[in-house]
């Protein structure tokens, strides 16, 4: 995780990408040490990526998140993101501290999860739909402000269901996979769910109870690129 004077290294990420590695959502992961405070939301805005998180200190899991527009506390896809690659980079990574609250992260054969709290997420609006092809048609202009959650089941018994997410007011037309709005919807249902969301990306939960949910899913690494260290100068 290093910069030079004039270029600034972002790390990049597909998070939440299905069984053959397609689709899922883009994530930047950048050297703290190379960002002051005051400018990571520029940085972030430079990036573009619906988030971007800023590794303070990888030892003990230490990270900042950021959309285009805002800081968030938490969120589900960079958490998820941040700690697969963090592991790759040789360290631990079994807790990431947040804003919000720490994080403590497991792993299986296929997925990594991490463990949060649905109240630390973002409220939603909640849309249901009548079906996945009205999730499918619908326009992210026609619900400005947000973020709007758009769902419909496909298969209410298996708990697998069809969703979209808008967020204009915080930089994001539409998100690709938003972790943060399966774990709060996941405690409203009360129960595990199967969520493919955007272009086919795909989001694991399980619900634990008092406020307590479970994410995972699938990673892979993209090119790195670069940047200018301070933008807009």
């Amino acid at each position: 995780m290093t910069a030079s004077s004039a270029n600034l290294t972002v790390n990049v990420l597909r998070v939440f990408v299905d069984e053959s590695g397609e689709f899922g959502n883009l994530l930047g992961i950048v050297d703290g040490g190379a960002v002051s405070s005051d400018q990571r939301q520029q940085v972030a805005a430079a990036i573009g990526y619906s988030e971007t998180v800023f590794v303070d200190d990888p030892d003990i899991g230490q990270v900042q998140i950021f959309t285009p527009a805002v800081e968030l506390p938490f969120a589900g896809h960079p958490t998820v993101g941040t700690a697969w690659w963090l592991r790759r980079q040789g360290y631990p990574a079994d807790r990431l501290l947040t804003r919000a609250g720490p994080v403590d992260v497991t792993t299986d054969e296929a997925l990594t999860w991490i463990r949060a709290r649905a109240e630390w997420t973002t409220p939603f609006q909640w849309h249901e739909l009548s079906d996945r092809q009205t999730v499918d048609e619908a326009n992210p202009a026609d619900y400005p402000g947000g973020p709007h959650y758009l769902w419909a089941w496909f298969d209410q018994a298996a708990g697998q269901l069809r969703s979209r997410m808008f967020a204009p007011d915080f930089g994001i037309i539409e998100d690709e996979a938003t972790g943060a709005a399966a774990i709060a919807f996941t405690d409203l249902q009360k129960r595990d769910l199967d969520v493919t969301q955007g272009r086919g990306s795909r989001i694991y939960t399980r619900w634990e109870g008092d406020g307590w949910v479970t994410l995972g899913g699938r990673v892979v690494n993209e090119p790195s690129r670069t940047i200018a260290a301070e933008p807009g100068r």
